[in-house]
């Protein structure tokens, strides 16, 4: 007899193999294409059986729309690990979008991209909306706030500049991607000047 104890060992266990498979997912998808990348070659990556991953995932498109939103929150997470977030929220937002420019180039960024632009629901639409942000703006409302708070930022609605600023660093990630060769940092800091020229208090 096993026991309760087991549950949550065996809890953390599926949670370990889902993001393994995820993981694997990701690389496939950067190397393969998102045509080119098929729930076996995802599996042998994963070193798992096609049963297991089925086990997991009900097929392509939910591996698919699942690897998207993990590694959104990934890149998320890793553009904020480094920062200062008790620095003046202008230094964060620099410092932010410097660490948005250096993913321009990453497996994570590149997956997530062709994921973004391919998958489709049953009506063609895209099955990623900007529901996906949801938490990312968020996050952002509530940097934007505390800047209001502690008087470095003006007054504005900070869900349109949380969405604003999104946009700008999609599309900087984007670019840079495209423009291997361009300065990054260069890119980040005069964005940077650009949007604070905007919402920082004089």
């Amino acid at each position: 007899m096993t026991g309760a104890p087991q549950g949550p060992r065996r809890r953390l266990d599926e949670d370990r193999r889902r993001a393994q498979i995820i993981t694997a997912a990701v690389e496939e998808v950067a190397a393969s294409g998102y045509e080119g990348a098929t729930l076996t070659r995802v599996a042998a990556r994963a070193g798992v059986s096609k049963g297991l991953l089925w086990h997991y995932f009900t097929g392509k498109d939910d591996l698919m729309a699942a690897t998207a939103e993990s590694t959104l929150r990934r890149i998320t997470d890793a553009v904020a690990a480094g920062l200062d977030l008790a620095a003046p929220v202008p230094d964060v937002i620099r410092a932010a979008l410097r660490r948005a420019a250096d993913l321009s180039a990453t497996t994570e960024l590149i997956a997530l991209d062709r994921i973004v632009h391919n998958l489709r629901g049953p009506d063609g639409a895209p099955r990623l909306t900007l529901d996906a942000y949801e938490e990312v703006y968020a996050g952002q409302e509530t940097l934007f706030r505390r800047g209001q708070a502690e008087g470095s930022l003006r007054g504005f609605d900070t869900r349109v500049m949380a969405v604003t600023y999104q946009g700008a660093v999609d599309m900087m990630i984007a670019y840079l991607t495209a423009h291997p060769e361009a300065d990054r940092h260069a890119y980040a800091d005069a964005l940077a000047e650009i949007l604070l020229s905007g919402i920082a208090r004089a």
